[in-house]
């Protein structure tokens, strides 16, 4: 599905089909109530191991090429048209945000405004220098997880497909967003090397 001509798609934001979403809501809730913080933060390394052993071989050029993927489960159909780089972007976007929104909800402050996927795009003209960005992004996730002894927050903000969620909620949906693009990485390469 690799394609040069900008394919049509959703707008950003435009979310996930309504059957799809009623089953994401409910694994996301079966999720939570079996899993614990120690096997979210495993779900968590180990997805990004994969993810870095995925762009370790990837130069400008690879790395660069948006690809036209299938769309997977729990991914936008405006995400379906990127680049390896474009979806570390997202990443990076996304941990940043979440790191930020953790540190407020165990101090029990539910930050102003909303959570929109539409707003967590990447930039298109991204390159490989975003691979560094990505892994600072990634440590400073891990580090509002770890500076934070409860995550069990009244506080709480809501997450546009999943409703309002405290900080532990959040920290579940790390793994499993991180596991969602690297399956989209995988996509992406594979078109490339059709």
């Amino acid at each position: 599905m690799n394609d040069s001509s900008e394919p049509e798609l959703a707008p950003p934001g435009a979310g996930l089909p309504w059957p799809e979403l009623f089953l994401a809501r409910g694994l996301f809730s079966f999720r939570r109530r079996v899993g614990t913080r120690q096997s979210f933060d495993l779900l968590f390394a180990k997805e990004l191991e994969k993810i870095r052993r995925l762009v370790r071989d990837c130069d400008e050029e690879l790395g660069s090429r948006r690809v036209l993927i299938a769309r997977l489960p729990g991914l936008e159909d405006s995400s379906r048209y990127w680049s390896v780089w474009m979806t570390l972007d997202h990443l990076r976007i996304v941990h940043l945000a979440i790191a930020a929104l953790i540190g407020e909800l165990v101090k029990e402050v539910t930050p102003p405004g909303a959570a929109s996927t539409a707003a967590v795009k990447p930039n298109v003209d991204v390159g490989r220098e975003v691979i560094s960005a990505f892994e600072a992004s990634c440590e400073a996730l891990s580090a509002a997880v770890s500076a934070s002894p409860n995550l069990n927050t009244n506080a709480r903000f809501t997450h546009p497909w999943f409703g309002p969620l405290n900080a532990a909620g959040w920290h579940a949906l790390m793994g499993i967003h991180l596991g969602i693009h690297r399956k989209q990485i995988e996509r992406i390469l594979a078109g490339i090397n059709r």
